[in-house]
């Protein structure tokens, strides 16, 4: 066994100027003594609705809200069917079901793995009202050939960006092609709160007005109930939180594509290729997770532990393999490509703090 610990994340704040940001923002809020729905809120609504390049932005409890409350607020239900990926956290899945719908799960692009356009071309029914892609890793999906999809189809698209903060399709950020985006602030995200926090960006008015009503128990005005929402609210300790954080996205993101770039490098002489690498011009990748993939996983993971190299599966069981969704009838052998990359995929340390030393002795520890 080795000495020497790479750690797969650091959730640490070691900038000093950052950590002194971020106690600043929270004495602000409770020297204000408005904890819920307040100044810091709208303020942050604003700035990451205009970093993605959208005219609204509603802040919400969870990435998991942020999708249930899209679909939600486009009146997607009971009886509906919801085209998305097999290979995601099964909490994208969770949410279409949460609103009553039915997911259907369409397999994904050998290479990417993010949803396969051809795949959810084949899976609508008379029943799909809308298709939810999952930006996997912060890789972006084919969005130009499935809205195009949609549009002809008649069905909405909410993007899952939970994983892209920051990524970008044809030059422009994901998050702003469908009809709603939704971003999950969980700890380990690009951006990430001290806690749990959702997004959901959209250039509707009207959405964007009903998202604010569903979000907060479906209140038109106080004690006024118009319809039948959720207790989904943004804090404001969590906004404050990440609007210290936010100027500094684009640096952590293009640092994560720095030591991205130096795997990619070293792995060249291994078994190990990288998954998710897109090179068509205007993609830019959020580097959220680097993923790997080998016919040997578990060996290479247990030799990785050795070293000391802390490594994880983003994610070794498909949704539509999950026990929760197996009565959906899309057994094994329904998502291929999907159910092969779950049982290869191994996901290496990468995050903005770590040095490229770090990158380094992993790699060397794989040629090893």
């Amino acid at each position: 066994m080795s000495d020497r610990t790479v750690r797969f994340n650091d959730l640490t704040i070691c900038d000093t100027d950052l950590s002194r940001e971020i106690r600043t923002a929270i004495e602000r809020v409770v020297s204000s003594g408005w904890y819920v729905l307040g100044p810091e809120v709208e303020a942050f609504e604003e700035e990451y609705a205009r970093a993605i390049g959208t005219r609204y932005g509603v802040g919400v409890a969870s990435g998991t809200d942020a999708i249930s409350l899209s679909l939600m607020a486009l009146d997607i239900g009971a009886g509906d069917e919801v085209v998305t990926s097999p290979l995601t956290a099964t909490f994208t899945a969770l949410a279409i079901s949460r609103v009553g719908a039915r997911p259907v799960f369409a397999d994904v692009d050998p290479e990417t793995l993010t949803l396969s356009p051809a795949s959810v071309e084949e899976r609508i029914t008379a029943r799909t009202r809308a298709i939810v892609p999952v930006h996997l890793y912060g890789n972006a999906c084919a969005m130009d050939a499935l809205l195009e999809l949609a549009e002809t189809q008649g069905l909405v698209v909410v993007e899952d960006a939970c994983q892209a903060h920051g990524a970008r399709y044809r030059d422009r950020p994901l998050g702003a092609f469908g009809r709603a985006g939704a971003f999950s602030f969980y700890p380990t995200k690009n951006l990430g709160a001290l806690g749990d926090g959702g997004f959901i960006t959209t250039d509707d008015e009207e959405l964007a007005a009903t998202l604010a009503r569903l979000r907060n128990g479906g209140q038109k005005s106080r004690y006024v109930h118009t319809e039948v929402g959720l207790n989904s609210r943004l804090d404001e300790i969590q906004a404050a939180v990440l609007r210290a954080k936010l100027p500094h996205l684009e640096r952590w993101n293009r640092r994560r594509r720095e030591l991205a770039g130096r795997y990619e490098e070293g792995l060249d002489e291994t078994e190990l290729r990288a998954t998710g690498v897109l090179v068509r011009d205007g993609v830019l990748s959020a580097r959220h997770l680097f993923v790997v993939r080998t016919p040997s996983r578990d060996a290479w993971m247990e030799r990785l532990a050795s070293r000391g190299v802390q490594t994880l599966v983003h994610y070794p069981v498909p949704v539509h393999l999950q026990p929760a969704y197996r009565e959906l009838g899309q057994g094994e052998g329904s998502c291929p490509v999907a159910e092969e990359a779950a049982t290869s995929i191994l996901s290496l340390p990468l995050y903005p703090s770590m040095s490229d030393d770090d990158v380094d002795y992993v790699v060397e520890s794989m040629r090893s």
